[in-house]
């Protein structure tokens, strides 16, 4: 492979070490990757036909969802998270390659886009068409074979996508889009493939749509000799159709989608007939055995179906498969073998995220008809996490983070740059039961923005209350340092990107009152029904992401939520200005672009209602408000409750998890009816167990 550094003359002292320490990481590196492609080497004899009987062990790697997490760095809180980071992974990629002859390594997508890094690179100090992302850099080195497109990789645009992929899309682009480069810009060495997402100007994939890999396998002949054969592989990826409404502002009328099995049943045979032995789908998207639809957003279910697919790797979900103690609707569906890591049959590995996990498929082949194919019965799945059994975690590879280096360094010290300060911590630790100090900050500056806006250019809307919702992102998923906490004091960049963690653009929606209760119902499926009668503990929250609970901080808005009722009919006394809210009252609601364009499958929330498609993105428009204000204070961005819970007694406990330790900030933030009861929930993850009681 190509090293990542050219001697320069004249070079200071400085600038000699730290080119040098490039060159040793841009060596181990090159190292590492010169395991990734099998090939026979002068101590085995080639084979000139693959012999009947012919065995082989070939071990596919996957990475899914790595969201730019290079190091086990969390640049919101500017110190290490070991519970994370490709530099991890990294070390279980190279003793991967050590344990199997044979490997190949592939990446699921969701890759360019998740920290200030990848931030950064996109949007604040853009690449240059010859510079490539951090990202691909240590993918590069590590030797990828081929990678897949996720969701996110769309969230920056298509002419960044198109660059830092080192692609030329043929497309016409929205307003706002920089124009795509004349020439190919620099990226990733391996192929980028994905099936089913099309240009409307010719009606072609933007990407390749598969690949067929040639490689060369080590294997055992019948007469117990070792020996090089080669093979073919064909790789195809596919992302969810549901792009089009998440990332709208630049897809609408410039991309459509196909269906992910129609696509299969199409290109499988062409990959079939240029030689591939194996098939390998490489598809962002988790499980889901509802009736198929060519607009499924999880569509694997039915893609294992699919004739000729030998092995799938999945992800979007962020979740571990196989995992025999999974709970996950989706890892729970006939002909799902959650335990080895089956689809019907078909060998499947999900590898979590932020590069918690390697997934590792070890295919067991042999040869039939001079041609390769999978013994499923010896094929074993599983996935391999980077916290060992003692809770410790692996040792990071030193020659990723020496790749990355300078670009880690200039993230730093971005979101050092301050913008204002704080008399309160604003955190996440309790957003599920009432503190509102991390969302009500966002919900102001994006009142305050459309209301500007509003009033300036919209005069028709002018009479019409302008609200807004956020919700929390960071929740406790992750583990126990997964939760905003932004401390009193300075507030910097990275405080801002941790209030608010996507680069969203800001959209404002038109809704009725029967719309806004509609949405404040979808949002109150973050809980579980409460049984008042159990005497056993209830877990207050249920399977609804946090970022899906959607509320309102407003000082002339209340509602209460009553989660002792089913899904649908939870929202009760919800008033404006101590008015019950009329169906046919009209609001103008600022959010994102996420939401207004159907993400989380919210009622009425289709595109159809937006009136206001910001150009600015939500950080943006927090980081531009708070620098205007200033100096923040509980009292006025605080402490805008406007939603609580329907009182009632329960005969057991009803309990949520948290960071250990927190109590002391739910009272200050007014929280007083929750108490610890267990420090450690057992799950490993650094949560602890909270009671609350819902009669106060």
């Amino acid at each position: 492979m190509q090293l990542l550094f050219r001697s320069r003359p004249s070079l200071s002292r400085t600038a000699r070490a730290a080119a040098l320490t490039a060159l040793a990481a841009a060596t181990t590196l090159a190292l590492l990757a010169g395991c990734a492609t099998p090939a026979g080497t002068g101590t085995t004899t080639p084979v000139a036909r693959i012999a009947d009987g012919t065995k082989a062990q070939l071990a596919l790697l996957e990475t899914t969802d790595l969201h730019t997490n290079v190091l086990s760095y969390d640049y919101y809180k500017l110190g290490e998270d070991r519970s994370i980071g490709f530099e991890r992974t990294a070390a279980l990629i190279a003793a991967a390659r050590k344990e199997f002859t044979n490997t190949l390594l592939f990446d699921n997508g969701d890759t360019i886009q998740g920290t200030a890094l990848s931030d950064y690179q996109a949007q604040v100090k853009r690449l240059g068409c010859d510079e490539v992302l951090a990202m691909y850099k240590v993918m590069n080195a590590l030797g990828y074979d081929a990678g897949g497109i996720g969701n996110h990789e769309f969230n920056y645009g298509l002419s960044f996508l198109s660059q830092v992929t080192g692609n030329r899309f043929n497309v016409d682009l929205r307003p706002g889009e920089q124009a795509i480069p004349a020439q190919p810009c620099a990226g990733p060495n391996f192929p980028l493939v994905l099936a089913n997402v099309l240009s409307v100007k010719d009606r072609k994939p933007l990407f390749k749509p598969y690949v067929v890999l040639d490689r060369s396998l080590k294997v055992t002949t019948v007469d117990g000799k070792t020996a090089d054969a080669p093979i073919k592989v064909g790789v195809i990826a596919f992302t969810p159709p549901k792009i089009l409404d998440w990332d709208k502002r630049w897809l609408n009328g410039v991309v459509y989608t196909d269906g992910i099995k129609e696509l299969a049943e199409q290109y499988i045979p062409e990959m079939k007939a240029q030689g591939a032995d194996l098939i390998v789908a490489i598809s962002h998207g988790g499980l889901d055995a509802n009736p198929y639809t060519p607009s499924m957003e999880n569509a694997n279910w039915h893609l294992a179906q699919v004739k000729d697919v030998d092995a799938m790797l999945i992800g979007h979900s962020h979740q571990t498969f196989p995992n025999a103690a999974s709970t996950m609707n989706q890892f729970n569906l006939p002909n799902v073998d959650k335990a080895k890591g089956f689809v019907h049959g078909v060998p499947t590995v999900m590898a979590n995220f932020w590069g918690k996990t390697l997934g590792v498929i070890q295919l067991q082949l042999v040869a039939k008809n001079g041609r390769w194919s999978v013994d499923r019965t010896k094929t074993v799945v599983e996935a391999r996490n980077i916290q060992n059994a003692d809770r410790s975690f692996v040792t990071p590879l030193p020659a990723v983070a020496e790749t990355v280096r300078a670009e880690h360094q200039a993230t730093i010290d971005y979101v050092k740059t301050p913008i204002g300060s704080s008399d309160f911590a604003m955190t996440s630790y309790f957003a599920d039961v009432g503190d509102v100090s991390a969302m009500q900050i966002v919900n102001m500056a994006q009142t305050d923005y459309v209301a500007n806006y509003v009033k300036q250019t919209m005069p028709q809307f002018a009479s019409l209350p302008v609200l807004s919702t956020a919700s929390p992102f960071k929740t406790g998923f992750a583990g126990g340092a997964d939760f905003t906490d932004v401390a009193a004091g300075p507030i910097a960049i990275n405080n801002a990107a941790d209030l608010y963690l996507f680069p969203n653009t800001l959209y404002a929606v038109k809704v009725d009152g029967a719309g806004l209760k509609a949405w404040l119902e979808a949002a109150a499926r973050r809980f579980n029904q409460i049984d008042p009668a159990r005497t056993t503990e209830q877990s207050l929250t249920g399977t609804a992401p946090g970022y899906t609970f959607d509320m309102l901080t407003h000082p002339d808005m209340s509602y209460e939520i009553d989660v002792s009722k089913p899904f649908g009919s939870r929202i009760v006394n919800l008033s404006y200005k101590g008015t019950a809210v009329s169906p046919s009252a009209e609001f103008i609601v600022a959010t994102n672009n996420y939401r207004a364009s159907g993400g989380g499958n919210f009622p009425g929330l289709d595109g159809s209602k937006t009136i206001f498609a910001s150009p600015d993105t939500n950080r943006e428009v927090l980081i531009n408000y708070v620098k205007a204000v200033k100096t923040l204070s509980r009292a006025a961005h605080g402490s805008a409750r406007s939603w609580r819970f329907v009182k009632f007694a329960t005969a057991g406990p009803v309990v949520f998890k948290s960071a250990p330790g927190k109590v002391a900030v739910a009272q200050a933030a007014g929280i007083n009816n929750i108490r610890e009861l267990r420090a450690d929930d057992g799950s490993g993850k650094g949560l602890a167990v909270y009671a609350i009681d819902l009669s106060k």
